[in-house]
């Protein structure tokens, strides 16, 4: 555990590059297993590490999060047709695309970084002679 928190940017690193690898893998049909290899690793990693670093209220939604997907997306897994698969796979990949939008505004707030955001808006809208 100590290990994890004292070294949890060098293990999101490695979950990256994994991720990367990942991408690089899944580009063609015959790289395509190991792609998803790295892609669980490196899911495995950002996961556990993630749960080792964040704090009690954290972890709570982090799991609730996880099953409630895991419940949507066994349903979905069972009902969607072959034919459909397109779609769901472009509808999954909105919904990460949303969660990468979230994740940005959740960093904003956190690190009290939107007043500066206005303060330079402001002073944009004040040099162009808007306000």
């Amino acid at each position: 555990m100590e290990f994890i928190q004292a070294n949890a940017n060098w293990l999101y690193l490695v979950g990256a590059i994994l991720f990367i690898l990942t991408l690089r893998g899944l580009s063609g049909p015959k790289t395509a297993i190991q792609g998803n290899r790295y892609g669980m690793i490196a899911m495995a990693i950002a996961v556990v590490t993630t749960f080792f670093v964040a704090n009690n209220p954290v972890i709570w939604m982090i799991g609730g999060a996880m099953v409630l997907g895991a419940i949507v997306g066994i349903a979905r897994a069972r009902t969607v047709p072959m034919t459909q698969m397109p779609e769901t796979v472009a509808l999954m990949h909105s919904l990460v695309g949303l969660a990468a939008v979230l994740i940005a505004v959740a960093a904003i707030l956190h690190n009290n970084q939107l007043t500066a955001l206005f303060a330079q808006n402001e002073a944009a809208l004040t040099a162009a002679g808007v306000q």
